[in-house]
């Protein structure tokens, strides 16, 4: 029987060409558009979790508590590791490690700023990426070796066996190649290119041998024997800062690994989300694409319902019954619903490489993984079987002696539920329009705020090398003046785009006893205000004019409000114990996030803090000119290293990567639902077109014209896209609302959006709809009346 019922349902869909097409392609578009997003959104869960014991390990953050609020960092002290590993039953490694950052790493002639990370020999057995040559036993143990990433080390020694041979960092070091691994996946969040022991680290920076509980300076992780001993390590870990430090507000708490990527953001000291919210909506979005590709199928297969309606009838008449009916239309379906996934698979083939550029992931089809084909077949099924099953119960509906005497429609219901259909069809796609509009608001309104200084034509570079030399940094800065190519030159001791380095410990004159107020501290070089186009609103800056600047310091108005100095200047503070006049006040400038209001900050005059040199090219000249000027400048007096120059407005744009990402895919996938919402409007056009094919050539006949027609179809299909958006308004706000919530800085929720989202799925509907119409208008009255 099954087999008689696939070669009806081929024969079927082989005779309408045009019908099988209109659905497999809408099927098909709305399989691809979920696919992908799954494949996005499985790609975003995957991370950190390629490792054995995932499960069992966790990051270590610090919650440290003020008056007003909790500030929550994956940043602890050196000695955190050892602590645990000592005290806590359950662990079965711990680590330190530095952040990831760029240094040189240099073979011979072939030099390469990677990133590198400084950490334990615990740190292998944590996560065990794959090692391809050396020993990973052995490796770290020694101060003066390194472990490389399979790419660097192939940039590095070409096809040669780099085991045992040596390298230099920063041109300084020599390190011995003790083991390769793997490259690390983009799906994990430390990256890095190479791997040096910690004992290296405290070589280079002595400060970090001593203990220090007050100094958060490196990751720590922990991996737990088992999950079993979880909630005791956790409770046992928050006293640690309390053990050492008196009067600690500090709490430690264990952070799941697996959860690291996803579920970033903290309130008062417990995480509330991130990423994963984002995650949320590209799921919801998928389903609901999918949920409108099915329900276009259902239109257009009702909207045939007068050519089944006789085959219907006979069936019935020669004995078939309604549940043969029904398994019938749904392998029709279902076969229709594969075919839509063959033609998918083209669709997303040659659109991955695409997404993966635009997103800069890496997303792929594993065709060896039962996963995704379980995933895939259940969906096609399910797609399937969703999508045919109002058609099937309404097709198998149909009485044999009526439909065999002339089709008539099963009744105002059935008319009445594919509205309901195409209403919600429209209220996605309006709702999916109003969110993209607030999207694109807020990132514009976000990069049009101004944010304190003068981004455009600024630069900034890492000091490295013998530029460390702070007799260099003059001369380097005198050049730099001297060819032109730049009109002010200042340093800064990160960059300016980054955050980090902070503390609690700032005292001033009417500070309470439990006051505790988190302030981003930074060193400056002379005219830096002036070089970066911040404005004084109070003082001075740092100058060569004056002697004193040491003990000098520059805050930032969020900093004299918290501090409630009427007349800043002159005041005296206390920061790590040491006194300093403050000269001036800073605007407030956007250095972390640009949604959030700035932190109180102080700016300090030490030369020996900075890291980077920012400088403000000269608008009066070409900016590539410029731009190789400078470099030949930085390689005149530090030639074992790359200039690394980077443009401050480019980083700037870093900041936004979440909102860009949200608004394209938004875009993206809107677009393809809007566009299948289109078809199942097709669909219903088609089916009340045929439905009134007699009253409109009675209507030619007594005089009505082509336009008088396309206003008669028209008018109940605005009437529906009316109603889908008054439905989708209160829903859209909603959502947006509750998006912006998330923002200290946002946009207004303006008509404009709503507007729009009414204005385009008219438009949209009215082609659609007239598409159709037009034929119906323009076609001769006596083919339809001519049977009468």
């Amino acid at each position: 029987m099954f087999k008689l019922d696939l070669k009806i349902a081929l024969r079927s869909l082989w005779k309408n060409k045009g019908y099988t097409l209109i659905n497999v392609g809408g099927l098909a578009i709305g399989l691809a558009s979920c696919m992908i997003l799954l494949l996005y959104v499985a790609y975003e869960w995957s991370y950190d979790r390629q490792f054995t014991n995932f499960d069992k390990t966790y990051v270590i953050y610090n919650n440290a508590k003020t008056d007003t609020q909790t500030f929550s960092w994956a940043w602890t002290p050196n000695g955190m590791a050892d602590e645990v590993k000592s005290k806590i039953p359950g662990v079965a490694y711990t680590s330190r490690s530095s952040y990831p950052e760029e240094a040189l790493l240099s073979n011979g002639e072939k030099n390469f700023k990677k990133k590198c990370v400084y950490t334990d020999p615990s740190f292998l057995k944590i996560f065990d990426y794959k090692v391809i040559k050396g020993n990973q036993n052995l490796a770290l143990n020694n101060i003066n070796s390194v472990i490389l990433t399979k790419t660097l080390a192939k940039n590095l020694f070409g096809d040669e066996d780099p085991i045992n041979k040596t390298v230099k960092l920063e041109n300084t070091e020599v390190l011995k190649v003790e083991a390769v691994i793997e490259d690390v996946p983009k799906n994990s969040s430390i990256q890095f290119d190479y791997l040096m022991p910690w004992s290296l680290f405290l070589k280079q920076h002595p400060w970090a041998k001593e203990i220090n509980f007050g100094n958060n300076m490196c990751l720590t992780v922990v991996q737990l024997q088992s999950n079993v001993f979880f909630d005791k390590a956790n409770n046992q870990i928050r006293d640690i800062y309390r053990n050492h430090i008196k009067n600690a507000t500090n709490t430690a708490l264990l952070h799941p690994l697996s959860k690291w990527h996803l579920y970033g953001n903290f309130e008062n000291g417990k995480s509330v989300g991130g990423k994963i919210d984002q995650l949320r909506i590209f799921l919801i979005l998928a389903f609901c694409i999918l949920l409108i590709a099915c329900v276009n199928f259902m239109n257009l297969s009702t909207a045939r319902s007068e050519k089944r309606a006789k085959e219907v009838g006979v069936r019935k008449t020669i004995g078939s019954s309604r549940t043969a009916l029904v398994g019938q239309f749904l392998i029709e379906s279902t076969l229709l619903s594969f075919m839509g996934m063959l033609v998918a698979f083209i669709l997303m083939e040659m659109s991955l490489p695409y997404f993966n550029t635009l997103l800069n992931i890496e997303l792929v089809i594993n065709y060896q993984n039962w996963t995704f084909w379980a995933v895939l077949v259940g969906l096609t099924i399910i797609t399937g079987l969703i999508a045919g099953s109002y058609p099937a119960f309404y097709l198998s509906s149909f009485e044999p002696v009526k439909v065999l005497k002339g089709f008539s429609t099963a009744g105002n219901s059935s008319l009445s539920t594919r509205k309901v259909l195409v209403v919600f069809q429209f209220v996605f796609a309006a709702c999916l329009i109003i969110c993209t509009a607030v999207i694109y608001q807020q990132l514009n309104f976000i990069r049009n705020k101004p944010i304190g200084y003068n981004k455009a034509g600024l630069i900034q570079i890492p000091i490295q090398g013998s530029l460390t030399n702070h007799k260099k940094l003059t001369i380097l800065k005198e050049r730099l003046l001297k060819t032109g190519a730049v009109t002010e030159v200042s340093y800064f001791s990160r960059s300016i785009n980054e955050g980090g380095n902070n503390t609690f410990d700032v005292s001033w004159p009417g500070k309470s006893p439990n006051e505790d107020v988190l302030f981003n501290n930074r060193d400056a070089g002379e005219d830096f205000a002036r070089t970066i186009g911040a404005e004084m609103v109070a003082g001075r800056d740092y100058s060569s004019k004056f002697t004193a600047d040491s003990t000098s310091i520059v805050i930032n108005e969020a900093a004299v409000k918290v501090m409630g100095f009427k007349q800043p200047v002159g005041q005296i503070i206390n920061i790590y114990d040491k006194s300093y006049t403050i000269i001036g006040v800073m605007k407030d400038f956007v250095m972390e996030s640009p949604y959030n209001k700035a932190a109180p900050m102080f700016i300090t005059n030490q030369i020996e803090g900075v890291k980077f040199v920012i400088a403000r090219l000269n608008p009066a000249q070409n900016i590539s000119t410029s731009a190789d000027q400078i470099d030949n400048v930085f390689k005149s007096l530090n030639p074992n290293f790359p200039v690394d120059r980077v443009f401050v407005d480019n980083s700037f744009e870093q900041k936004f990567q979440n909102e860009r990402l949200l608004g394209i895919l938004s875009n993206w996938f809107g677009g393809f639902a809007i566009f299948i919402s289109c078809l199942g409007l097709l669909g219903l056009a088609l089916f009340m077109a045929e439905q009134r094919r007699k009253e409109i050539s009675i209507r030619k006949v007594l005089g009505a014209s082509t336009l008088n027609i396309l206003t008669l179809l028209n008018k109940d299909f605005i009437k529906l896209v009316g109603i889908a958006n008054l439905i989708a308004f209160p829903i859209a706000y909603i959502l947006i609302s509750k998006w912006l919530s998330g923002f200290e800085f946002k946009v207004g929720i303006t008509i404009v959006p709503f507007t729009l989202a009414i204005g385009l799925s008219l438009i949209i509907a009215i082609i659609t709809v007239s598409v159709q119409s037009v034929k119906v208008a323009k076609s001769a009255p006596i083919d339809a009346l001519k049977h009468e």
